[in-house]
């Protein structure tokens, strides 16, 4: 016999098994390279990048030297690779000085030198060195108007990648003739290489044309000499065939599909059985919100196209629009319209968080809806769907002490969401 759980301990549990899923410690061994004949040198970037460059230290039989970029709070020791801090989402010089010493580091290596590579989500801020003529001040103001405009991840990493000196293969090309190995925690819908921190290793079948087309759908003033790198092909990235990248391979050794599958696994131990919808579900956060209520309620008084009690279990990046005051943050954008649709039916319950610990531009990972949240912050004197509008699921979740805190998890595989439908009627 199972032993009873409360709905928030079991989703948070779920959580935090998602989360350990994915730590570097589980995830790099099996994946590190031969021992090269000549120098192992090591640099990354992303919020995960120190706790795997620890990794890669606590297994590798001989010797390496490197550095790696990752966010401000997720350094963690190490005794041979340098571990250098900066912002994310927006880069700041930090940032910049990382990526150009970075670029200096493997600026003179041969073919017996092999380069790890260690990639994780964020990267792509972290490694802020844009091309020449344009500005850090240039690139902050691309990346915030990005983050505010409901752009894709990949549709916002296709129009960084071609303003970088780093991204789109650039890193890769510049470590030739050395092998490259690169080992990849997945945050991106699809798991596509090119997507993660706008692929700094790999090849890029996109162009500065589509780059142009995805700032003129979304409305994103860029400064003329931005759009002039992008009209004229100077931002022109690395294609998948250039001989450049002959010697490179690419290991995914984390992704959402773990994650998830992991958080089943401490479902079923309960006596639930958890559904994954999907690991690369994108989209308005709001809309999804609203999708995922309607198929939780059909479940409920239907039980279609499963049966009560069972958790609906989902991954993926949505996006939220920003056109409040709020603080936005698509995890508590989706729950806060997830709870409004449902409009406090008896028997759900859910939690939506990002796996790295920071939903948005907010040290918050997410929060957990009950079928009394909408009561609760009614009694607080609290609209939830003025709220919704506003964009302040931070704020709403705030006030009922419902935020979940994590604090750096060191990781970084996406979105997490879960869905419990108990049966209970009442």
């Amino acid at each position: 016999m199972t032993t009873p759980i409360q709905p928030r301990q079991l989703l948070q549990q779920m959580f935090y098994s998602a989360i350990e899923a994915a730590q570097s410690a589980h995830c790099i061994p099996p994946y590190l390279p031969e021992v090269p004949k000549g120098r192992l040198v090591v640099i990354g970037a992303g919020k995960a990048s120190a706790a795997m460059a620890q990794a890669v230290e606590d297994n590798w039989p001989g010797q390496l030297s490197g550095l790696v970029v990752t966010r401000y709070g997720y350094g963690v020791p190490c005794k041979r690779i340098e571990i250098v801090e900066a912002a994310h989402p927006v880069p700041d010089a930090a940032g910049l000085a990382a990526a150009a010493r970075i670029r200096d580091l493997i600026g003179d290596l041969d073919a017996d030198d092999t380069v790890l590579c260690l990639i994780s989500g964020g990267g792509s801020a972290l490694l802020a060195l844009p091309l020449a003529g344009i500005t850090l001040e240039d690139k902050q103001a691309v990346s915030r108007a990005l983050l505010k405009s409901g752009a894709s991840i990949s549709e916002m990493n296709c129009v960084r990648r071609h303003l970088s000196a780093i991204k789109g293969g650039r890193l890769a090309a510049t470590c030739h003739p050395a092998k490259v190995v690169t080992l990849l925690i997945s945050d991106v819908p699809g798991d596509n290489p090119c997507d993660i921190a706008s692929g700094p290793t790999v090849g890029d079948a996109t162009t500065c044309a589509d780059a142009l087309a995805i700032v003129r759908r979304y409305g994103i003033e860029l400064p003329p000499h931005v759009r002039e790198v992008l009209e004229s092909g100077a931002g022109e990235s690395i294609k998948p065939n250039d001989p450049l990248l002959a010697r490179t391979e690419t290991h995914m050794i984390a992704t959402p599909q773990m994650a998830l599958e992991a958080a089943a696994k401490v479902a079923a131990a309960h006596g639930y059985t958890a559904h994954i919808l999907g690991d690369s579900i994108e989209g308005e956060a709001a809309d999804v919100g609203k999708v995922m209520a309607g198929m939780a309620v059909q479940v409920a008084r239907h039980a279609q196209p499963f049966k009560a009690p069972c958790i609906l279990l989902s991954g993926g990046e949505t996006t939220v629009t920003v056109s409040g005051s709020g603080r936005g943050g698509r995890n508590v954008e989706f729950l806060l319209s997830l709870g409004v649709a449902l409009e406090g039916k008896p028997g759900i319950h859910a939690l939506a968080g990002d796996t790295d610990g920071v939903d948005g531009q907010e040290e918050i990972a997410g929060a957990y809806l009950s079928p009394h949240s909408l009561q609760r912050a009614w009694d607080m004197g609290i609209r939830p769907k003025d709220s919704l509008d506003n964009n302040d699921g931070h704020g709403f979740f705030s006030a009922l002490g419902d935020s979940i805190i994590t604090g750096p998890t060191l990781t970084n595989v996406n979105d997490f969401r879960a869905i419990l439908i108990t049966g209970e009627t009442a």
